[in-house]
């Protein structure tokens, strides 16, 4: 009976730090996904990208938001930033020292560090497993599928939607796409489906490593920048 009661007390602790630990994940992402920039911040973006509007701005935050959440979701583990346009926005939040840093306590519970936005390509193993991951949990965030995606998620699709010059401009389908000088923005078009194939760097990396389920936000991930600390 001793041992009983120990055994249901243990489980009863474990089921109680995963109950907790999805909870703080839930909260965070709300906090993430209701997070309203500070002021002046798209004026900030517009002195680099001029042509933008407001809505587009805004569209960029949604972006930027994903990328959150799908450092978040991960587990906090390293993910890198696909589009160019949000890690500008990126950029000049990080700018805003006291907001950012407000902001990472809140969301994370830890800084996120920035690194620039990076494609797929050989000997970026970190880099490579970190935009694994952003395509993995970015598709899941939108219930796409990230093994055979029809569209793309929106952190994705950024570039090629606001037609950013030297963006990193990507399709879902990688099937009779060149790898260059289709882009309407003068950047490289890249494929959603190249995630899943170890040719780039003789790994998968980062790709799907939890589609069966949810990660646990109580992990604290690898080290590096732009997804990790």
């Amino acid at each position: 009976m001793t041992l009983f009661v120990a055994l249901a007390a243990v489980f009863a602790v474990i089921f109680l730090l995963i109950w907790r630990s999805h909870a703080l994940r839930a909260r965070r992402a709300e906090y993430i996904r209701h997070y309203v920039l500070p002021k002046g911040l798209y004026a900030k973006l517009t002195t680099r990208h001029p042509a933008l509007t407001r809505k587009e701005c805004e569209l960029v935050a949604q972006g930027l938001r994903q990328f959150f959440l799908c450092y978040l979701m991960s587990g906090r583990q390293h993910v890198s930033m696909p589009s160019q346009i949000a890690d500008d926005l990126w950029h000049e939040f990080i700018l805003y020292t006291k907001n950012y840093d407000h902001f990472c306590r809140l969301a994370f519970g830890k800084f996120l560090h920035h690194t620039p936005a990076a494609v797929l390509s050989g000997g970026q193993a970190t880099s490579n497993a970190g935009l694994r991951r952003a395509w993995t949990w970015a598709c899941r965030d939108e219930n796409i599928d990230p093994k055979a995606a029809t569209r793309l998620p929106l952190l994705f699709a950024l570039d090629g939607k606001l037609g950013v010059a030297n963006g990193f401009h990507y399709v879902p389908d990688c099937s009779g796409v060149a790898r260059s000088g289709e882009s309407g923005g003068g950047g490289s078009v890249h494929c959603g489906g190249s995630f899943s194939d170890s040719g780039v760097d003789g790994s998968t990396a980062g790709f799907c490593d939890d589609c069966g389920g949810s990660s646990s936000d109580g992990g604290d991930g690898g080290g590096g920048c732009g997804g990790g600390d």
